[in-house]
């Protein structure tokens, strides 16, 4: 066992407030939690293994070195933050030197990343070790309207590691399964709408979609400028409440979280029910939770978004993609597609495994819009903003600090044929998807033995506030001892 003390038998049970704490006292090193994770990737995660969950997409080659280094810098008094010598999955949609950085697509794999995106080098510079690169919903799922989560052509299909069968949401899909697996205590995921909202309350874990432009998103593959927003995941709100003051550099949110939720005023927006009922009356014992916890909660009116909204808000991202993408891929190294025109090339090309399950027509759709300077961008992202903030949000959020609704209904079985045909959930994301504004999702209980989450959305700029009442739920409802809801996970089954 390399490094210093510590049963790596337990380690990968360990959250990251707990790995710090040992971490600090001695009782274990940086070398023997790494050691331990990588040990557990290799036996249920990767292909060949006993569960192939595939959550993970590759591990990083100085993985074991920069853990030595982190240990050694520690025993010279170097600690350079709270999470040093923490380690932590990335999507594999953002570039760290070392890890594919693919999304999941054939046309940028073996394309080496030349450089760390900015928020993957304030993880290295907090003194955090990257371990691995994560599966996704390939291009972030603005590619069929048929996808189904979770599946890459370079990943395969991410399994839920409470049920292998069922989804593990989209599109930070081996993100979110990845923490209930127990593969490492932090993971960095991405939203476009619903990316991290999704996997996180599918797997029973926690993740924060920060205000946009809280997280820088040069160096991560590009779908939607005015929706893009990389955020922590984790199993516990503390721990997310500190990968966040990493990514954000943004001070002072731990401290804040700590005071939990008192004198807070909720909105509960109970219009926006999964349709559920198991779901449904988790949500309504999760009211009473978080009046437990101190906070005041009043009704308030939410509406369901409609089909013109959702047909606006795809043809804001395609146009952006178009655009945005193809100006990525000319920056590249490596050899490969330079344009979107070219991966859709490409694909057609190697359609026997790209499209080997379902196609990708909204890439061809972005193409034929032709970008930002399309007739129909402007008025459509008009009509969004509009509706997300003036009919929306602000009418939501007038006297109160934040909403709350259910997110999505139990997972549902993956099938690479019909897609995600049969996804109930709440249409929360939507409006603060629109408007970049911030939403976290933590559990709220199981239902047929499968996690369920519960939605927080805020102002911009109230991360701390959205973890604050987070931590107050989790602490009422008895989910805060590290990831309750995946506390017994171990070779997870079919049903």
């Amino acid at each position: 066992m390399a490094g210093a003390g510590g049963s790596r038998s337990e380690a990968h049970d360990w959250d990251a407030t707990a790995i710090a704490a040992r971490l600090a006292d001695g009782s274990t090193s940086s070398q023997t939690i790494v050691e331990a994770l990588l040990e557990r990737i290799a036996a249920i995660d990767a292909p060949g293994s006993a569960v192939e969950l595939r959550s993970i997409i590759a591990t990083a080659p100085d993985a074991m070195a920069r853990a030595a280094a982190a240990d050694e810098a520690r025993a010279r008094g170097e600690v350079r933050s709270s999470l040093h010598g923490v380690p932590v999955v990335v999507k594999d949609s953002i570039q760290a030197i070392g890890l594919p950085g693919t999304a999941g697509a054939l046309s940028l794999a073996g394309r080496a990343v030349r450089d760390d995106a900015p928020l993957v080098a304030r993880l290295r510079a907090a003194g955090m070790i990257v371990l691995a690169a994560t599966n996704l919903s390939e291009w972030a799922n603005l590619r069929s309207s048929r996808s189904t989560s979770g599946w890459s052509a370079v990943g395969g299909l991410t399994a839920n590691p409470h049920r292998l069968d069922r989804s593990a949401g989209g599109s930070s899909s081996g993100s979110g399964a990845a923490l209930a697996a127990r593969l490492s205590p932090l993971a960095v995921g991405t939203e476009t709408d619903g990316s991290i909202t999704c996997p996180a309350s599918l797997n029973g874990v926690v993740g924060l979609k920060p205000t946009v432009g809280r997280v820088p998103t040069s160096g991560v593959v590009p779908i939607s400028a005015s929706q893009d927003s990389p955020g922590p995941m984790a199993r516990c709100v503390a721990d997310v409440a500190a990968l966040y003051e990493v990514l954000s550099a943004e001070p002072g949110v731990q401290a804040r979280v700590g005071r939990g939720a008192a004198g807070l005023r909720v909105g509960i927006a109970t219009t926006m029910l999964t349709g559920h009922p198991g779901t449904d009356a988790c949500f309504e014992a999760a009211i009473a939770h978080l009046e437990a916890a101190g906070t005041a909660v009043i009704d308030v009116a939410y509406p369901a978004t409609p089909a013109e909204v959702q047909a606006d808000e795809l043809v804001v991202m395609c146009c952006e993609m178009a655009d945005d993408l193809s100006a990525y891929l000319a920056g590249r190294g490596g050899e490969g597609p330079r344009s979107l025109a070219e991966v859709i090339d490409f694909e057609d090309a190697h359609g026997d495994v790209e499209l080997a399950h379902f196609g990708h027509e909204l890439l061809v759709r972005a193409l034929e819009l032709g970008g930002r300077s399309s007739a129909e961008y402007a008025p459509a992202r008009a009509r969004n903003l509009e509706w997300a903030t003036s009919q929306c949000l602000d009418p939501a959020l007038a006297g109160v600090d934040l909403v709350v609704a259910p997110a999505w209904a139990p997972a549902w079985k993956s099938d690479l044929t019909l897609g995600d045909w049969d996804a109930p959930g709440s249409g929360i994301t939507t409006a603060p998807a629109i408007a970049g504004w911030p939403i976290a999702t933590l559990p709220m209980g199981l239902v047929d033995e499968l996690p369920v989450g519960l939605s927080l959305v805020g102002r911009p700029g109230s991360e701390a506030e959205l973890l604050a009442a987070a931590a107050g739920f989790e602490r009422a409802a008895g989910l805060v001892s590290s990831g309750a809801l995946t506390a017994g996970f171990a070779a997870p089954g079919r049903s």
